[in-house]
């Protein structure tokens, strides 16, 4: 376990680590402090033994932060990645958006592409052996602390709409080893000469990890698989609900009315009050 005084550069833990394994997310504005609140919930009732830690930008007030400290959370002050200022013009939110715009759904307008990379914060978290990221805008159904023993870098596919989804992996969800040389390595690589990466931090996941270990999709099911692929949900199998694109917190995004059952459960969680039993919930193609 490491000290307060003893922490990688650009972090800044409000408190040491208790275990040798963490699930971790990243909060870098006040929608997604919201979801790391369900989130965070949602791991709490699945009675692990992990740390749970938040990674939090300067763009996040101590006020919004103050409610996941109440409930139990390890929160890590991240600074930005020591970038190019011509990676981060690259990569700001109207040129990725402009360059790659989401065509299979809409993004809030709170989404900010160039904070994504901060997930890479992660590999300097070498206080653990093992971590799991999720994505703050998700949440966890059941106990998943198997996914520790899945090896880097393990990732589900970005599936929600058909076959061809499995080439891709969706980075709401994998599993990591820290390591600073890893960190290191990923810096370089990142900043490399012109790179633009459309997906930010997916992209270069991938790219980093040609030969990633897949984790199943039912530990990251994205929301759209709800309507677009209704046989392949089973509440039964779901270990985390990964509500890509919209988000269940915006009032009347364009996707409410399909996905109001989901909607209704992740506010469950939020709150905490009256958290439905997942086993006894109806398949899409049952309701």
């Amino acid at each position: 376990m490491t000290s307060l005084d003893d922490h990688p550069e650009g972090l800044r833990p409000s408190s040491p680590a208790s275990s040798d394994h963490a699930f971790v997310t990243l909060v870098t504005n006040a929608d997604y402090a919201l979801g790391a609140r369900a989130l965070v919930r949602s791991i709490r009732l699945t009675n692990t033994p992990a740390d749970i830690v938040v990674l939090h930008t300067g763009g996040v007030a101590a006020d919004v932060l103050a409610p996941l400290s109440t409930i139990g959370c390890r929160l890590i002050e991240t600074k930005l990645l020591p970038l190019s200022e011509a990676f981060n013009e690259r990569h700001g939110k109207r040129n990725v958006h402009d360059k790659a715009p989401f065509t299979k759904g809409r993004k809030p307008a709170f989404h900010s592409p160039l904070d994504n990379f901060c997930k890479l914060r992660l590999w300097q978290l070498t206080e653990y052996r093992r971590c799991v990221f999720i994505d703050a805008d998700a949440i966890v159904l059941r106990n998943i602390d198997r996914l520790f023993g899945y090896p880097e870098f393990s990732a589900a596919p970005n599936v929600y709409e058909g076959l061809a989804d499995f080439h891709r992996l969706n980075s709401g969800v994998f599993v990591a080893e820290p390591s600073i040389a890893t960190f290191r390595a990923m810096l370089e690589r990142l900043d490399a000469p012109e790179a633009f990466w459309p997906r930010t931090d997916q992209t270069f996941l991938q790219s980093f990890f040609p030969e990633w270990h897949g984790l199943p999709v039912t530990m990251n099911m994205l929301q759209y698989v709800w309507f677009n692929l209704p046989e392949l949900w089973d509440w039964s199998s779901i270990g985390v609900l990964h509500y890509q694109y919209e988000k269940p917190w915006e009032k009347d995004h364009p996707r409410t009315k399909q996905l109001r059952p989901l909607i209704d459960l992740w506010s469950a969680y939020l709150t905490g009050e009256n958290i439905p039993d997942i086993a006894t919930l109806a398949n899409p193609a049952q309701s």
